[in-house]
């Protein structure tokens, strides 16, 4: 099928969702790794978020960028809205944050160089404007109200409808930062085997992340702030999916799943319409009311599968989804820590093999302690250790076995293990990145958030 089919071919039937999601397989040896991260801009004098429009405006740093670096801007509505360049791109998220969605590369050594190629250019526009970055997990400071609003309609209709959902989907659009590691599967099994790994495992690697301990200038009482907003944001398209280690779990079930979350909108010439709720099966079946009679096409099919927010994220790849965003060094180590675990068959079944006796308690429970407690989060009963961080360690000790296995040298020397150190202390010392700031906000930074803004500036 052609892009223009895509976005016009009615879809006759729900096997043709399913072949969407299948045709995502791939060989082992076109596996790609994807990396996508996000950062809060602000001002250097005010330590306040840069807005949309004026001279020192993320309108002007993006058209700066596409000028200086060569990108395409992506324009909505006569405004510049995110940049273009190949595989990559780089969008405006509800709040500011400026994203980059990473090309599919072969190994973390390229991740390496993409990131830094990329903050290098940021910093080289936003420093002319006064402009710095951070990328903790949650904004550290600045009130729900002093987020700018980006215009961008699915925007406007996600902050409508999030009034309505959960408790914080609100702050979780406009006041966190994450990053995420997008992989490949070779046939359904692989992807079922990879998608529940995946799953069991995301709160250990929400710990080892964990960056976000302070809401308006306070301690919150969290180590991942951001992962307990996600908690608290949707329960209809977020989540730990308990279906997906059910006997039978495939792409079926994943089609049966998405066809019932509600969609935000529908896209048409370029222009977002409320779906009010309504759902996907619902739209296949022509009785969505916006657009009556009306049958969806692939394309608004991949634009639905974007809004459904769970902990792993199945398109035509799975993504990775439970790490507070951090320092650039930690952007490559998500991606490293899940390439050693996913992309080396000892590995993956070392990993099964930690996770496969916890029951749908225990991952509950996981979730539900560890943005508060983190690494020091009581393991599941039954198993042969005591602590979160325990697993961790031996998350850790897979991951490596597996980058060593993969022998992708880069040009120092190393194989892709190095870029695991970031964490590698973490794991061993119990110490988040949250406990660690919490310290110097009571020890040396005299119970201000300030320091944030400049110690972890990119």
């Amino acid at each position: 099928m052609n892009v223009l089919d895509k976005f016009t071919l009615p879809i006759e039937s729900v096997d043709e969702l399913t072949g969407y999601l299948q045709a995502g397989a791939k060989p082992k040896s076109e596996w790609r790794i994807g990396t996508e991260h996000e950062k809060f801009g602000f001002d250097k004098q005010t330590l306040v978020p840069i807005p949309y429009e004026g001279s020192h405006g993320i309108k002007v740093l993006l058209e700066s960028m596409a000028k200086q670096f060569g990108w395409d801007p992506v324009m909505e509505d006569g405004n510049i809205v995110g940049l273009s360049q190949g595989p990559q791109s780089i969008t405006t998220e509800p709040g500011g944050q400026i994203e980059l969605s990473g090309a599919p590369l072969e190994n973390i050594h390229e991740t390496i160089v993409e990131v830094y190629a990329h903050l290098g250019q940021v910093k080289a526009v936003a420093e002319a404007m006064g402009i710095g970055f951070i990328g903790p997990g949650f904004a550290p400071s600045w009130r729900l109200d002093d987020i700018p609003r980006m215009p961008k309609a699915r925007y406007g209709i996600m902050r409508e409808t999030m009034a309505n959902t959960g408790t914080l989907g609100r702050d979780m659009m406009f006041r966190t930062c994450t990053v995420q590691a997008n992989l490949d599967f070779e046939n359904e099994a692989d992807m079922v085997k990879k998608f529940r790994v995946g799953l069991a495992l995301q709160p250990i690697v929400t710990a080892l992340f964990a960056n976000s301990p302070f809401t308006e200038g306070k301690p919150n009482g969290f180590q991942s702030y951001r992962s307990h907003i996600w908690q608290n944001t949707d329960p209809a398209r977020t989540g730990g999916l308990p279906f997906v280690f059910e006997d039978g779990f495939g792409f079926e079930a994943y089609v049966d799943y998405a066809l019932d979350v509600p969609m935000y909108f529908v896209v048409r010439d370029g222009a977002y319409i409320h779906a009010k709720g309504q759902t996907f099966r619902e739209f296949m079946a022509g009785t969505v009311d916006v657009l009556p009679g009306e049958k969806p096409t692939l394309g608004d099919w991949e634009t639905h599968l974007t809004t459904l927010f769970p902990d792993v994220r199945l398109k035509q790849f799975l993504e990775m989804r439970g790490a507070d965003g951090g320092p650039w060094s930690r952007i490559c180590a998500l991606s490293a820590l899940w390439t050693g675990i996913l992309y080396d068959s000892g590995s993956l079944d070392a990993a099964w093999d930690l996770v496969k006796n916890w029951s749908p308690a225990d991952r509950a429970g996981l979730c539900a302690r560890v943005p508060r407690e983190g690494l020091q989060s009581p393991a599941p009963a039954g198993t042969a250790h005591a602590t979160v961080q325990d697993i961790a360690k031996q998350m850790m000790e897979i991951s490596v076995a597996g980058l060593r296995r993969r022998n992708r040298i880069g040009p120092g020397g190393n194989d892709e293990s190095k870029y695991l150190e970031a964490i590698l202390e973490i794991a061993e010392t119990g110490q988040t990145r949250a406990q660690m700031m919490l310290e110097e906000y009571d020890v040396r930074w005299n119970q201000s958030v300030d320091p944030i803004f400049s110690v972890f500036a990119y």
